[in-house]
């Protein structure tokens, strides 16, 4: 009896350039204009690459969006104790406002938002997949913030989860002009004094 001998491995750096063309074709042009086509020939691959790795064209572009959050550090990388979360935000809020002035992120905001009365599968699969792990992950820090004093006992992390990515999306998408990076850089710090997780200077 002979057995078949495995496939050809994959390749990470069709991979990431699938992830990469995706990204941009969907910033460029909308998720009309980022089909699997187009990013094959941005990838310069063949189509066929693109679906053995993925079953959809919304769960590469869900793929691809969490990819540039991706390059957004999170207060985990920092590695400190609960009752440091102040400090660690703290140390992370130039690096914030720095990568969120850029704008292919508030471009990219805005189309994932727009997306959402035609291409209802794309906003699924990226909640499904990338937004509710992470937001899980947060709530998770926050209730570990309030065991350690940092927040008060009685607070709603699901709810402090929710207004900080509101006003994430305020600042991104309600301004008729982008802010700066100075500007930013108050903003998040006025925001995560709000929510009580900054002190007051």
């Amino acid at each position: 009896m002979t057995t078949r001998s495995p496939g050809r491995p994959r390749d990470p750096a069709a991979d990431e350039a699938i992830i990469a063309a995706a990204a941009e074709l969907l910033i460029e042009r909308g998720v009309g204009g980022a089909g699997i086509e187009q990013i094959a020939q941005r990838a310069k691959v063949a189509k066929v690459t693109v679906y053995r790795r993925w079953k959809s064209k919304h769960e590469l572009l869900a793929r691809a969006v969490e990819s540039l959050r991706e390059e957004i550090p999170d207060v985990e990388s920092t590695h400190r104790s609960p009752g440091e979360l102040p400090a660690s935000i703290e140390e992370l809020l130039p690096q914030w406002a720095r990568l969120l002035t850029e704008p292919r992120f508030r471009d990219l905001t805005a189309r994932l938002v727009g997306a959402g009365p035609d291409h209802p599968e794309l906003l699924r699969a990226y909640w499904d997949h990338h937004v509710l792990p992470r937001k899980q992950r947060s709530t998770a820090l926050l209730r570990s913030a309030m065991a350690a004093g940092v927040l008060p006992g009685d607070a709603d992390p699901d709810m402090l989860a929710d207004m900080m990515t509101g006003a994430i999306l305020n600042l991104l998408l309600l301004r008729p002009n982008p802010a700066d990076e100075d500007e930013v850089l108050d903003y998040l710090r006025r925001m995560f004094r709000q929510v009580g997780l900054l002190r007051t200077r």
